[in-house]
Protein backbone atom coordinates (compact mmCIF):
# COMPACT_ATOMS: atom_id res chain seq x y z
CA UNK A 1 0.00 0.00 0.00
CA UNK A 2 1.40 3.38 -1.03
CA UNK A 3 2.80 5.51 1.75
CA UNK A 4 3.04 2.64 4.20
CA UNK A 5 5.35 3.12 7.14
CA UNK A 6 8.03 0.43 7.50
CA UNK A 7 6.68 -2.64 9.29
CA UNK A 8 7.79 -3.26 12.88
CA UNK A 9 10.43 -5.92 13.16
CA UNK A 10 8.57 -8.88 14.71
CA UNK A 11 5.78 -11.04 13.32
CA UNK A 12 3.44 -10.02 16.13
CA UNK A 13 4.06 -6.32 15.58
CA UNK A 14 3.71 -6.66 11.82
CA UNK A 15 0.38 -8.42 12.26
CA UNK A 16 -0.92 -5.59 14.43
CA UNK A 17 0.17 -3.01 11.88
CA UNK A 18 -1.31 -4.95 8.95
CA UNK A 19 -4.59 -5.43 10.79
CA UNK A 20 -4.83 -1.70 11.44
CA UNK A 21 -4.16 -0.91 7.77
CA UNK A 22 -6.76 -3.34 6.48
CA UNK A 23 -9.29 -2.19 9.06
CA UNK A 24 -8.82 1.45 8.06
CA UNK A 25 -9.57 0.46 4.45
CA UNK A 26 -12.80 -1.30 5.43
CA UNK A 27 -11.58 -4.77 4.48
CA UNK A 28 -13.70 -7.60 5.88
CA UNK A 29 -12.17 -9.58 8.77
CA UNK A 30 -8.92 -7.58 8.83
CA UNK A 31 -7.23 -9.54 11.62
CA UNK A 32 -8.09 -12.90 10.10
CA UNK A 33 -6.97 -11.69 6.68
CA UNK A 34 -3.65 -10.50 8.06
CA UNK A 35 -3.02 -13.77 9.89
CA UNK A 36 -3.87 -15.98 6.92
CA UNK A 37 -1.71 -13.95 4.55
CA UNK A 38 1.21 -13.84 6.99
CA UNK A 39 0.95 -17.60 7.44
CA UNK A 40 1.12 -18.06 3.66
CA UNK A 41 4.08 -15.69 3.30
CA UNK A 42 5.95 -17.51 6.05
CA UNK A 43 4.83 -20.99 4.95
CA UNK A 44 3.40 -21.75 8.36
CA UNK A 45 0.04 -21.95 10.13
CA UNK A 46 -1.84 -19.46 12.29
CA UNK A 47 -0.63 -21.44 15.30
CA UNK A 48 2.87 -21.14 13.90
CA UNK A 49 2.48 -17.37 13.89
CA UNK A 50 1.77 -17.46 17.62
CA UNK A 51 4.75 -19.70 18.31
CA UNK A 52 7.01 -17.43 16.22
CA UNK A 53 5.45 -14.15 17.35
CA UNK A 54 8.77 -12.64 18.43
CA UNK A 55 10.68 -13.73 15.33
CA UNK A 56 11.66 -11.05 12.80
CA UNK A 57 9.66 -10.65 9.61
CA UNK A 58 12.15 -9.84 6.89
CA UNK A 59 13.57 -10.75 3.50
CA UNK A 60 11.45 -12.68 1.00
CA UNK A 61 8.75 -13.40 3.59
CA UNK A 62 8.30 -9.69 4.24
CA UNK A 63 8.10 -8.95 0.50
CA UNK A 64 5.55 -11.70 0.00
CA UNK A 65 3.46 -10.45 2.92
CA UNK A 66 3.50 -6.89 1.57
CA UNK A 67 2.39 -8.07 -1.87
CA UNK A 68 -0.46 -10.15 -0.43
CA UNK A 69 -1.61 -7.26 1.75
CA UNK A 70 -1.63 -4.88 -1.20
CA UNK A 71 -3.80 -7.27 -3.18
CA UNK A 72 -6.13 -7.80 -0.22
CA UNK A 73 -6.44 -4.03 0.22
CA UNK A 74 -7.78 -3.85 -3.35
CA UNK A 75 -10.52 -6.32 -2.48
CA UNK A 76 -9.06 -9.56 -3.79
CA UNK A 77 -10.61 -12.41 -1.76
CA UNK A 78 -8.39 -14.23 0.70
CA UNK A 79 -9.32 -17.57 -0.86
CA UNK A 80 -7.83 -16.52 -4.21
CA UNK A 81 -4.74 -15.14 -2.51
CA UNK A 82 -4.24 -18.42 -0.67
CA UNK A 83 -5.33 -20.48 -3.66
CA UNK A 84 -7.44 -22.63 -1.37
CA UNK A 85 -10.78 -22.77 0.45
CA UNK A 86 -12.20 -25.33 2.84
CA UNK A 87 -15.60 -26.90 2.14
CA UNK A 88 -17.18 -29.64 4.22
CA UNK A 89 -13.85 -30.30 5.93
CA UNK A 90 -11.92 -30.70 2.67
CA UNK A 91 -9.41 -28.30 1.11
CA UNK A 92 -10.21 -27.14 -2.41
CA UNK A 93 -7.99 -25.35 -4.85
CA UNK A 94 -9.71 -22.18 -6.06
CA UNK A 95 -8.80 -19.77 -8.83
CA UNK A 96 -10.64 -16.80 -10.40
CA UNK A 97 -12.10 -19.34 -12.86
CA UNK A 98 -14.39 -20.73 -10.13
CA UNK A 99 -16.65 -19.37 -7.43
CA UNK A 100 -15.33 -19.56 -3.89
CA UNK A 101 -17.29 -22.30 -2.06
CA UNK A 102 -19.61 -20.94 0.65
CA UNK A 103 -20.56 -22.66 3.92
CA UNK A 104 -24.30 -22.40 3.17
CA UNK A 105 -23.86 -24.74 0.20
CA UNK A 106 -22.79 -27.46 2.65
CA UNK A 107 -26.51 -27.81 3.47
CA UNK A 108 -26.83 -29.80 0.23
CA UNK A 109 -24.28 -32.37 1.41
CA UNK A 110 -25.92 -32.56 4.84
CA UNK A 111 -29.35 -33.10 3.29
CA UNK A 112 -28.01 -35.81 0.99
CA UNK A 113 -26.57 -37.61 4.01
CA UNK A 114 -29.94 -37.35 5.74
CA UNK A 115 -31.77 -38.80 2.74
CA UNK A 116 -29.43 -41.63 1.72
CA UNK A 117 -27.47 -44.24 3.72
CA UNK A 118 -23.75 -43.50 3.84
CA UNK A 119 -22.99 -46.82 2.14
CA UNK A 120 -25.48 -46.24 -0.70
CA UNK A 121 -24.15 -46.88 -4.21
CA UNK A 122 -25.47 -43.54 -5.41
CA UNK A 123 -25.30 -42.26 -8.94
CA UNK A 124 -25.45 -38.48 -8.92
CA UNK A 125 -24.81 -35.41 -11.04
CA UNK A 126 -23.56 -31.98 -10.01
CA UNK A 127 -24.77 -29.24 -12.35
CA UNK A 128 -22.37 -26.28 -12.50
CA UNK A 129 -19.65 -27.97 -10.49
CA UNK A 130 -17.11 -25.09 -10.47
CA UNK A 131 -14.31 -26.12 -8.11
CA UNK A 132 -15.98 -29.51 -7.70
CA UNK A 133 -16.83 -28.80 -4.06
CA UNK A 134 -20.24 -30.50 -4.12
CA UNK A 135 -19.35 -33.44 -6.35
CA UNK A 136 -16.13 -34.21 -4.49
CA UNK A 137 -17.72 -33.81 -1.05
CA UNK A 138 -20.52 -36.19 -2.05
CA UNK A 139 -18.03 -38.74 -3.38
CA UNK A 140 -16.11 -38.38 -0.12
CA UNK A 141 -19.06 -38.92 2.23
CA UNK A 142 -20.62 -41.65 0.05
CA UNK A 143 -17.67 -43.99 -0.62
CA UNK A 144 -19.71 -46.20 -2.97
CA UNK A 145 -21.07 -43.33 -5.04
CA UNK A 146 -20.23 -42.39 -8.62
CA UNK A 147 -20.92 -38.94 -9.99
CA UNK A 148 -20.95 -36.70 -13.04
CA UNK A 149 -19.61 -33.16 -12.59
CA UNK A 150 -20.87 -30.78 -15.27
CA UNK A 151 -19.63 -27.29 -16.11
CA UNK A 152 -19.64 -25.07 -19.18
CA UNK A 153 -16.18 -23.69 -18.35
CA UNK A 154 -13.18 -25.85 -19.35
CA UNK A 155 -11.04 -23.83 -16.94
CA UNK A 156 -13.40 -24.58 -14.06
CA UNK A 157 -13.43 -28.27 -14.94
CA UNK A 158 -9.64 -28.34 -14.83
CA UNK A 159 -9.75 -26.95 -11.30
CA UNK A 160 -12.37 -29.55 -10.36
CA UNK A 161 -10.29 -32.36 -11.84
CA UNK A 162 -7.27 -31.18 -9.86
CA UNK A 163 -9.31 -31.22 -6.66
CA UNK A 164 -10.68 -34.70 -7.37
CA UNK A 165 -7.16 -36.02 -7.93
CA UNK A 166 -5.93 -34.31 -4.77
CA UNK A 167 -8.55 -36.19 -2.74
CA UNK A 168 -8.05 -39.48 -4.68
CA UNK A 169 -11.67 -39.41 -5.88
CA UNK A 170 -11.17 -38.92 -9.62
CA UNK A 171 -11.83 -42.62 -10.36
CA UNK A 172 -15.44 -42.22 -9.22
CA UNK A 173 -16.14 -38.89 -10.91
CA UNK A 174 -16.67 -38.07 -14.57
CA UNK A 175 -16.15 -34.48 -15.69
CA UNK A 176 -18.34 -33.20 -18.51
CA UNK A 177 -17.84 -29.93 -20.40
CA UNK A 178 -21.45 -28.98 -21.18
CA UNK A 179 -24.35 -26.61 -20.57
CA UNK A 180 -26.40 -28.43 -17.97
CA UNK A 181 -29.63 -26.84 -19.23
CA UNK A 182 -29.28 -28.75 -22.54
CA UNK A 183 -27.50 -31.84 -21.24
CA UNK A 184 -28.88 -35.23 -22.25
CA UNK A 185 -28.37 -37.87 -19.60
CA UNK A 186 -29.70 -41.42 -19.63
CA UNK A 187 -33.33 -41.29 -18.46
CA UNK A 188 -33.88 -42.63 -14.97
CA UNK A 189 -30.17 -43.14 -14.37
CA UNK A 190 -29.56 -40.96 -11.30
CA UNK A 191 -30.50 -41.12 -7.65
CA UNK A 192 -29.53 -37.53 -6.94
CA UNK A 193 -28.98 -34.26 -8.78
CA UNK A 194 -27.36 -31.34 -6.97
CA UNK A 195 -26.83 -27.85 -8.27
CA UNK A 196 -25.57 -24.45 -7.23
CA UNK A 197 -26.52 -22.66 -10.47
CA UNK A 198 -26.23 -18.96 -11.32
CA UNK A 199 -29.16 -17.20 -9.64
CA UNK A 200 -28.12 -13.59 -9.03
CA UNK A 201 -30.10 -10.93 -10.90
CA UNK A 202 -28.38 -8.14 -12.85
CA UNK A 203 -29.58 -5.58 -10.29
CA UNK A 204 -28.29 -7.68 -7.40
CA UNK A 205 -24.97 -8.18 -9.16
CA UNK A 206 -24.48 -4.42 -9.48
CA UNK A 207 -24.79 -4.13 -5.70
CA UNK A 208 -22.44 -6.94 -4.76
CA UNK A 209 -19.21 -6.19 -2.91
CA UNK A 210 -15.99 -5.54 -4.79
CA UNK A 211 -14.69 -8.87 -3.47
CA UNK A 212 -17.38 -10.71 -5.41
CA UNK A 213 -18.12 -8.45 -8.38
CA UNK A 214 -14.50 -7.57 -9.04
CA UNK A 215 -12.99 -11.04 -8.82
CA UNK A 216 -15.42 -13.98 -9.00
CA UNK A 217 -16.66 -15.19 -12.42
CA UNK A 218 -19.81 -13.31 -13.42
CA UNK A 219 -21.06 -16.17 -15.59
CA UNK A 220 -21.24 -18.43 -12.54
CA UNK A 221 -23.29 -15.87 -10.63
CA UNK A 222 -25.78 -14.05 -12.86
CA UNK A 223 -28.89 -15.55 -14.44
CA UNK A 224 -31.56 -13.79 -16.55
CA UNK A 225 -35.29 -13.80 -15.87
CA UNK A 226 -35.13 -12.52 -12.29
CA UNK A 227 -32.28 -14.92 -11.58
CA UNK A 228 -34.39 -17.99 -12.39
CA UNK A 229 -33.39 -18.86 -15.98
CA UNK A 230 -30.80 -21.50 -15.06
CA UNK A 231 -33.05 -23.04 -12.41
CA UNK A 232 -35.84 -23.31 -14.97
CA UNK A 233 -33.41 -24.82 -17.44
CA UNK A 234 -32.06 -27.50 -15.14
CA UNK A 235 -35.49 -28.72 -13.97
CA UNK A 236 -36.50 -30.79 -17.04
CA UNK A 237 -32.97 -32.16 -17.43
CA UNK A 238 -32.95 -33.32 -13.81
CA UNK A 239 -36.50 -34.64 -14.02
CA UNK A 240 -35.63 -36.89 -16.97
CA UNK A 241 -32.39 -38.13 -15.47
CA UNK A 242 -33.70 -39.00 -12.00
CA UNK A 243 -35.03 -42.41 -11.09
CA UNK A 244 -38.50 -42.66 -9.53
CA UNK A 245 -37.94 -41.47 -5.97
CA UNK A 246 -34.77 -39.63 -6.99
CA UNK A 247 -34.01 -36.26 -5.42
CA UNK A 248 -33.04 -32.81 -6.70
CA UNK A 249 -31.24 -30.46 -4.30
CA UNK A 250 -30.75 -26.99 -5.78
CA UNK A 251 -29.41 -23.82 -4.19
CA UNK A 252 -31.07 -20.46 -4.96
CA UNK A 253 -31.10 -16.87 -3.74
CA UNK A 254 -32.60 -16.13 -0.34
CA UNK A 255 -35.31 -13.91 -1.87
CA UNK A 256 -36.36 -16.52 -4.44
CA UNK A 257 -37.91 -19.13 -2.17
CA UNK A 258 -41.55 -18.44 -3.02
CA UNK A 259 -40.90 -18.23 -6.77
CA UNK A 260 -38.85 -21.44 -6.80
CA UNK A 261 -41.45 -23.30 -4.75
CA UNK A 262 -44.22 -22.17 -7.11
CA UNK A 263 -42.21 -23.28 -10.14
CA UNK A 264 -41.53 -26.74 -8.80
CA UNK A 265 -45.10 -27.15 -7.58
CA UNK A 266 -46.31 -27.11 -11.19
CA UNK A 267 -47.30 -30.69 -12.14
CA UNK A 268 -45.80 -30.26 -15.62
CA UNK A 269 -42.33 -29.98 -14.10
CA UNK A 270 -42.50 -33.62 -13.06
CA UNK A 271 -41.54 -33.22 -9.41
CA UNK A 272 -43.37 -33.90 -6.17
CA UNK A 273 -43.08 -32.71 -2.58
CA UNK A 274 -41.03 -29.55 -3.18
CA UNK A 275 -39.65 -28.22 0.09
CA UNK A 276 -37.53 -25.17 0.87
CA UNK A 277 -34.61 -25.71 3.25
CA UNK A 278 -33.11 -22.83 5.18
CA UNK A 279 -29.46 -21.94 5.63
CA UNK A 280 -27.56 -21.36 8.87
CA UNK A 281 -28.89 -17.80 9.05
CA UNK A 282 -32.48 -19.01 8.74
CA UNK A 283 -32.85 -17.80 5.14
CA UNK A 284 -34.44 -19.76 2.29
CA UNK A 285 -31.56 -21.42 0.46
CA UNK A 286 -32.08 -24.91 -1.02
CA UNK A 287 -34.93 -26.60 -2.88
CA UNK A 288 -35.56 -30.29 -2.30
CA UNK A 289 -37.84 -31.95 -4.85
CA UNK A 290 -38.54 -35.61 -5.51
CA UNK A 291 -39.20 -37.46 -8.74
CA UNK A 292 -42.53 -39.25 -8.14
CA UNK A 293 -42.41 -43.01 -7.78
CA UNK A 294 -43.61 -44.93 -10.80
Amino acid sequence: MAGREPFPSTIAEALRAATAELSALGVDAPRLSAELLAAKALDTTRLGLILRAKDPLEGHALEAFRDLLDRRAKGEPVAYLLGEKEFYGLAFRVTPDVLIPRPDTEIIVEEALRLFPADAALRFADFGTGSGALAISLAHVFPNAHGIAVDLSPQALEVARHNARAHCLDARLEFVDADFTTLELEPGSLDLVVANPPYVTEDEYACLSTEVRGFEPQAALVSPDAGLAHIRGLAPVAARALKPGGVLLCEFGSSQGRAVLELFSEPSWGFAQPVILRDYAGLDRVLRAIQPAA
